[in-house]
């Protein structure tokens, strides 16, 4: 995808996803807005595929910031007119911004390119119950059933998977999730759908693959059948398939540019 974007009408579109280094990538998104705005630009959209602060959404303890809301003001008060964002990790990143904000989703991407290549009786599972919705969303395209996974986070990358909730005895799974960042979530839910007798053979989904911490390594020594991934995010780990995002994002462009409602 362009790094960015201009019409007639002097109306830019900035693609610049907060990904790793994301206080890198944010201020650069952040001084380009500016210089949009100082070079009298009628309308500015700014196109985040992955909102690197999304989950900081919530206080956890006395102390702690929201993320999400601080860089979402930064990006409105810089001079953006509209943000266009991928999957966020959650609809309350919509509320939180002062300006419009449309989610666009790689799902259809995704599980358009698994659909052809899973056994029968494929089952989707939600590593957590935050993927939940998103799970069911792959099965209406898959047209398999759910199960999900009670999982218990003890630091950053130690997760301890507690319980599945589905059938998933001698049935392939796919476990999806908004973002694969250490691959401790997959290694649990992997590990706890082996012992409960899930077929060997796993495939993983996910919109945004960070893979911090050598979770490339963490994630090729589970076997697992296929691990596919959007391109919100470049992706440097070998061995991870790609589905593109590309045409639904220029889809949404084109609508917002022509004051089109997206579809």
């Amino acid at each position: 995808m362009g790094r960015s974007r201009w019409t007639s009408e002097r109306r830019p579109a900035r693609r610049e996803p907060t990904s790793p280094p994301v206080n890198e990538h944010l201020v650069e998104l952040l001084l380009l807005i500016d210089a949009c705005r100082r070079s009298r630009a009628g309308r500015v959209t700014a196109v985040v595929p992955y909102f690197g602060y999304a989950r900081q959404d919530r206080r956890t303890a006395p102390g702690q910031a929201l993320g999400s809301a601080v860089v979402a003001d930064a990006i409105a008060a810089a001079g953006v007119d509209r943000l266009v964002i991928v999957d966020p990790h959650t609809p309350t990143l919509e509320a939180v911004c002062r300006i419009p904000a449309e989610a666009l989703s790689a799902v259809p991407v995704l599980a358009g390119e698994l659909a052809g290549g899973l056994p029968d009786g494929a089952v989707v599972v939600a590593p957590d119950l935050g993927a939940v919705k998103l799970a069911e969303r792959y099965a209406a395209v898959l047209g398999g059933p759910v199960a999900v996974v009670r999982k218990q986070r003890d630091a950053g990358s130690a997760v301890a998977a507690l319980d599945v909730a589905g059938d998933v005895r001698g049935r392939p799974a796919v476990i999806v999730d908004d973002m694969i960042t250490t691959g401790a979530t997959i290694e649990a839910a992997v590990g706890l759908l082996r012992a409960r007798g899930a077929a060997p053979d796993i495939v993983v989904a996910a919109t945004h693959g960070l893979f911090v911490h050598a979770a490339a390594g963490r994630l090729q020594r589970l076997g697992l059948r296929r691990v596919l991934v959007s391109d919100t995010v470049a992706v440097k780990a070998t061995g991870i398939g790609i589905a593109s995002v590309a045409p639904t994002i220029a889809d949404a462009v084109a609508c917002l540019h022509a004051d089109r409602p997206l579809p």
